[in-house]
């Protein structure tokens, strides 16, 4: 007979979750509500207080050709990231769930990427995507000048997506996996009783059963994109070159903390929120409704 735990005071309740909601409140809700403030008011010039400016700010920001360069660059990197992230952990589930030969090696393997910090990341393949001196130096002296990330925005742009996506490859990889090993295996092998290839089986049977976690990671995987990449651009390019890689995230960094412009700031901050914000409600709303649930 299953035993439960009954606690008699409801103060030791109380204790377990003040420390979350202190927690929570610290990091989320005081910052929040500091951002809502600066995002209306404007900091006098030589301190004092702050005056209220209504919308002014956000006029601003979107009379700002700079700002509209940030939003188009980090749709794009959303996007192509993740269909690259994705698209490599689904061909790599659905080779480790045939059990090919070394199938518990990658299992193990492919998780770790996704434990290493951005910025440990962002600094791995700065050094990777050296024009001079990293791993890929070699094509350079094949064909001089052909790479070289640090005068090209197009190239540095492609670092920066790879890097990303290659972080969560792994994350992706272990909610595939987990979700093809739940598919009933009678499935696959009467359908390769019927003559259907791998390719076949995977189009017909195992993508379309995979709908409800390749919604769940797409969701994922763009909120993500939008807030995880600051570490990476800041250390592998900065922004550059010539603003190419400047994301909403670290354009929000750069005018707030090297700009000293904390309205501003502040302001493609709530921007930023809500832009995510819209995009889950349009994922939900137009994306789900192609979900083939169980």
């Amino acid at each position: 007979m299953e035993k439960r735990a009954i606690f008699h005071s409801k103060w030791l309740g109380i204790a377990f979750i003040v420390p979350q909601l202190v927690l929570i409140f610290t990091f989320f809700y005081w910052p929040a509500g500091q951002a809502l403030f600066w995002a209306f008011t404007l900091q006098r010039p030589w301190g004092g207080g702050n005056d209220w400016v209504g919308l002014a700010n956000f006029a601003a920001v979107f009379s700002d050709p700079v700002y509209w360069n940030s939003v188009i660059l980090s749709l794009v990197f959303a996007g192509l990231s993740t269909v690259l992230s994705m698209g490599s952990a689904l061909g790599l589930a659905l080779l480790v769930d045939r059990e090919l030969a070394g199938h518990r090696v990658y299992r193990t393997v492919l998780v770790w990427p996704y434990a290493i910090a951005a910025p440990a990341l962002g600094l791995a393949f700065r050094f990777i995507m050296a024009p001079d001196a990293g791993l890929l130096s070699f094509v350079n002296h094949i064909w001089p000048g052909i790479w070289d990330p640090t005068i090209n925005g197009y190239e540095a742009m492609a670092a920066i997506i790879f890097a990303f996506a290659w972080k969560f490859v792994g994350y992706n990889f272990i909610f595939m996996l987990a979700a093809l090993q739940a598919i009933p295996r009678s499935l696959i092998e009467a359908a390769a009783m019927d003559g259907a290839k791998f390719l076949r089986r995977a189009r017909d049977i195992q993508v379309p059963l995979l709908t409800p976690t390749l919604f769940f990671l797409l969701v994922l995987n763009i909120t993500d994109s939008f807030q995880d990449s600051f570490g990476i651009v800041d250390i592998m390019t900065e922004g550059g070159p010539a603003r190419a890689t400047e994301l909403m995230v670290y354009k929000i960094y750069f005018d707030g903390f090297k700009g000293l412009d904390y309205s501003g700031a502040a302001a493609q901050s709530i921007v930023l929120m809500l832009l995510v914000i819209g995009l889950t409600f349009v994922q939900f709303r137009f994306l789900e409704r192609r979900v083939h649930y169980k």
